[in-house]
Parts: structure tokens; C-alpha cells; sequence
């Protein structure tokens, strides 16, 4: 992935999987749902991700669309979260969402908090 400008992006597994589970909650017909990512407090470096189907926009939320995904993060969250790919890994390591944070400067090693 090459960062084009300041954005959260989304590979090409990770929106087969947001489609998928969106088919499987019965909400991939409306169009007014989106992937809510952000950041919260918590976890074994300082902060955790938050991953979420989400169909409320907040005043101040940035909206973004990447490879057919509407991504929606709070401003606060997007500042830790500018130019990170979400991807998704189904492998024997662990499976699940993950994101490629280049804002990181040490994460843990389940990869689920990081810090900056």
C-alpha cells in the first residue's frame, strides 16, 4: 500500500470479510451502513482498535472510501489512524481484522493495542 494522501484504506481481504459479515447481519442491502474504525484507551501498549458496523455520522466525523468500503472514524481516532490499512488474515497465526498502523511506535504482541 502507498499512501496517496490522508486517508485509512482497506485490502482487498478485509473487504471481502466487511462484506461477508455485513450479508450475515442482513444490513449489505443498506447502504447507509459503514465501517466504524477508531481508537480507545486500554489494552497492554496504552491504546486498542475499535472495529464496528455503524450507520450514524457524528458532526465531527471524517468520512473516507476506499476500494468500495465507506470507513468512518471520529477526529480524535483519525489522528492516531491517518494512512493505516485495515487487512484481514484468516492464517493459523490468528485470524481476524488487523490494522497496519504506520502511526505505531511499539505495538503488543497480539497486535490487538499499540502505542505512538
Amino acid at each position: 500500500m502507498v499512501a496517496t494522501e490522508n486517508s485509512i484504506y482497506v485490502s482487498d481481504k478485509a473487504k471481502a470479510k466487511a462484506i461477508k459479515l455485513m450479508e450475515e447481519a442482513g444490513i449489505a442491502d443498506d447502504s447507509s451502513y459503514f465501517l466504524r474504525v477508531g481508537v480507545v484507551g486500554g489494552g497492554c501498549s496504552g491504546l486498542s482498535y475499535k472495529l464496528d458496523f455503524d450507520n450514524e455520522i457524528k458532526p465531527m466525523d471524517q468520512v473516507f472510501e476506499d476500494n468500495g468500503i465507506k470507513v468512518v472514524c471520529d477526529l480524535k481516532s483519525f489522528l492516531y489512524l491517518v494512512n493505516t490499512e485495515l487487512d484481514f488474515s484468516d492464517g493459523l497465526n490468528g485470524k481476524g481484522f488487523y490494522f497496519s498502523n504506520p502511526n505505531a511506535s511499539r505495538s503488543c504482541g497480539c497486535g490487538e493495542s499499540f502505542a505512538v
